[in-house]
Parts: structure tokens; sequence; C-alpha cells
């Protein structure tokens, strides 16, 4: 019997899964939530090794280098490749991006879309943050350079008042960059 073999590897046990495989990450994501739901979400995307690529904060102003205007056209490029996507605010900071991005997939269909799921706020950080790489690579002549952390952190906004908070954050952090987790 295969379930009472004591060196067959069950996925539930967590344990031992990590001995195995110690270097595992654990998923951001929110478990059983949609992400190809219409929904608003705060993102926050790291440097590699949260250096300072994009440019320099000067009396409380972002100072965007050619990198940094990068970041920048591409995420104002999001809504051309993904039309279900609008924008709200956003920011490049030293080393690294805030911006809210709102997923309306399915929003004033009648019907469905063909794949609804084929558009996940993952597919659209993850075209962001290629794109982004593959243009600073080209500027600097080093292709396969890494420009971003793996992954990125993410928060589901909930109603108003949470977006209204994100939204302040994310125009005053250029303010409060000395004091910011992320300031290196």
């Amino acid at each position: 019997m295969l379930g009472s073999t004591p060196n067959v590897i069950n996925p539930c046990k967590n344990r031992l899964m990590d001995e195995i495989f110690p270097k595992r990450r654990k998923s951001i994501r929110l478990p059983y939530f949609d992400y190809a739901a219409p929904t608003a979400y705060f993102v926050t995307i790291c440097t590699y090794l949260r250096q300072p690529t994009f440019g320099n904060i000067d009396s409380g102003e972002m100072i965007l280098n050619p990198f940094g205007r990068i970041a920048l056209d591409v995420w104002l490029e999001t809504p051309a490749h993904f039309p279900e996507v609008e924008l709200s605010e956003f920011v490049v900071m030293p080393n690294h991006v805030h911006g809210i991005i709102i997923n309306n997939v399915g929003v004033g269909h009648a019907r469905p879309l063909p794949n609804p799921h084929a558009l996940t706020l993952p597919i659209i950080v993850g075209s962001y943050k290629s794109a982004v790489t593959k243009r600073i690579n080209q500027l600097r002549h080093n292709p396969g350079k890494p420009v971003w952390q793996r992954n990125y952190w993410e928060h589901i906004i909930r109603d108003d008042d949470d977006l209204a908070r994100v939204m302040d954050y994310i125009v005053n952090n250029p303010i409060r960059w000395e004091v910011d987790e992320l300031y290196t």
C-alpha cells in the first residue's frame, strides 16, 4: 500500500517538505481570493537587493534617472496592453515602485469574457516587471542582469477609506522617504 510507505512525500506535511525543500517560498496570495475578479490592488515592487536603481530623492521630490523614467513609462503603457486595467496613483522611488491597479475584467460585459482568468494580478505585475527589465537591460547593454526582487507585495483595496489611505501613502511617499522602511 502506497499510504503505508514511510518515505512517501505527502504535500500536506509542511515540515517534511520544508526539510526537503528548505528554500520554498511562502505564497503571498490570499487563499481562495479570485485575483481575476474586478478589484483594486495596491502593489509595491522592490528593486534587486533594494538598490537605488531609479534615481534619488532631493528635498522630498523624486528625481528620475533614465531607468526610473523607463519604470514610469512602462507603467503608463499598461492599459494599452491590458485594456481591462485602469491605473490610479503611482510613484517611482529610488529602490521600489508603488501603484494602484484596478482590474476591470468582465465589468460591462453582458456575458463572461472567453477566458476571464487569463488576466490576473500576477500576470499584470509580471508583464510590467518583464518589460521594465528588458528595456533597462537594453539601455545598459547587460541582458540577464536582475532589476527586481522576486515577487512583489500586494494589498487588496477593500473600500473607499482604504483607497484614500493608500492614495495618500503613495502621493506622500517621496516626502517621507527618510523614514520609509524601504529607504536604504
